[in-house]
């Protein structure tokens, strides 16, 4: 029965990816259908986010009140009925409207479910739920070309997914007598009352796991989002193979976040963040070495640049790979179990505060230096997360050591 349930969690995060990239492949479709600029979809995005990050700082007094379960197939439920929404929007007002489900639905359900897996489950199991992510966030825009190249309009693409996420609905109501056990034992073990934010930065080493995981999410965005304008307007590759170069990153995480679900049947959390920071600090040297002038250099038929950032992006994205459910996972082991619950759901936001303001922020600063600054903007903030990171070992190595022995 636990298995099932694990199998049910992993779908549920195949779910809470599939409609992540849909918004940005549609869009230049959306927008011409709507009539309003292409930069407006940022104003959707923002929206969908403050959601999330309302819902996530909520999390920890929902999970209490309604258990898990609950909070999971209700969040999804919300989901879906926002993606349905999308599908039917005549217009932007009315797909902002719909964003605001959106938001507080996938906040809620990847708090609660992160929480479950870390207390209930191994790093393995914490890394591969967040392999199903990328699973879901690949087969997103896939589902959508499909049904585009079909001839059947974009609002059809989220109607497949709307149906996909009301089947999951289905199920997950239907499993809730799989989440008693473990939630009424819960119960028995946690606070009753849910943690203010002041007595969460009280705890040792709190405000360092937030900065690091602000820190960490910062860079992650701002790789996916700004490598390939790095690629077409610093070092002049071609547009549609700059996309696709970005594509390896990605690829890179879901994979990695495979292995390092291998790895972490004999490997700390520790270890594998930090072996992750290594092979991450490898792809941005790369990133560095890419800029300098090699267009007469040719490996394979491709100049030296192309291989470089080819090879930078894909070893960026499994240094990336390990560091965020690693961070989580680590949760009640630097923490103890009674913080865990209320930690995460800080975790959360902080992680979508960070992937909100940080890539409109190296917009603003692009615009003024060039993309060229992409690399040193992206190495800053890696030093930042590798400082915090450190501090929050050196201040809960006590509690490790308690529970290690």
């Amino acid at each position: 029965m636990f298995s099932l349930l694990l199998f049910i969690i992993y779908l549920s995060f195949i779910s809470l990816g599939l409609p992540d990239a849909v918004l940005g492949a549609a869009w230049p479709i959306i927008h011409e259908e709507f009539g309003v600029p292409i930069s407006f979809s940022g104003s959707i995005y923002m929206l969908i986010s403050c959601c999330t990050i309302l819902s996530s700082l909520k999390s920890e007094s929902l999970r209490l009140r309604f258990g898990t379960g609950k909070i999971t197939a209700f969040s999804v439920l919300l989901t879906a009925v926002a993606i349905f929404g999308f599908s039917i929007s005549p217009s932007l007002s009315v797909m902002l409207f719909f964003a605001i489900p959106y938001g507080l639905g996938a906040g809620s359900v990847d708090a609660a479910l992160n929480h479950y897996v870390a207390v209930h489950y191994s790093g393995r199991s914490m890394n591969w739920l967040h392999c199903m992510w990328g699973i879901g966030a690949a087969l997103g825009p896939y589902i959508l070309g499909f049904v585009l190249q079909r001839g059947e309009s974009w609002r059809s693409g989220y109607l497949v997914l709307s149906m996909i996420q009301a089947t999951l609905t289905i199920v997950l109501f239907l499993s809730l007598g799989l989440w008693g056990k473990e939630e009424k034992k819960e119960k028995t073990e946690e606070k009753k009352t849910p943690m203010s934010f002041r007595q969460i930065l009280s705890i040792t080493g709190a405000k360092e796991c937030l900065v690091s995981f602000f820190l960490y999410c910062a860079i992650e965005q701002t790789l996916g989002l700004w490598s390939g304008s790095f690629m077409v307007y610093s070092l002049k590759i071609e547009a549609k193979l700059a996309a696709s170069f970005v594509a390896l990153f990605y690829f890179g995480i879901t994979f990695g976040r495979f292995l390092a679900g291998i790895l972490a049947a004999k490997w700390q959390d520790e270890a594998l963040i930090l072996g992750g920071c290594g092979i991450l600090f490898l792809g941005l040297v790369l990133l560095f070495c890419s800029m300098v002038p090699s267009q007469e250099v040719k490996l394979f038929g491709m100049e030296l640049r192309q291989i470089l950032v080819i090879c930078a992006l894909l070893l960026s994205g499994l240094g990336c790979a390990p560091i965020y459910p690693a961070i989580i996972h680590s949760t009640p082991r630097n923490f103890g179990a009674e913080n865990t619950s209320a930690l995460i759901g800080k975790q959360m936001a902080a992680a979508y505060i960070g992937s909100m303001s940080f890539p409109p922020f190296f917009g603003v600063l692009a615009k003024i230096f060039g993309t060229g600054l992409f690399p040193f903007f992206s190495t800053v903030l890696f030093f930042g997360m590798l400082f915090m990171y450190r501090n929050l070992l050196y201040k809960t190595r006590g509690k490790r050591g308690k529970i290690e022995r």
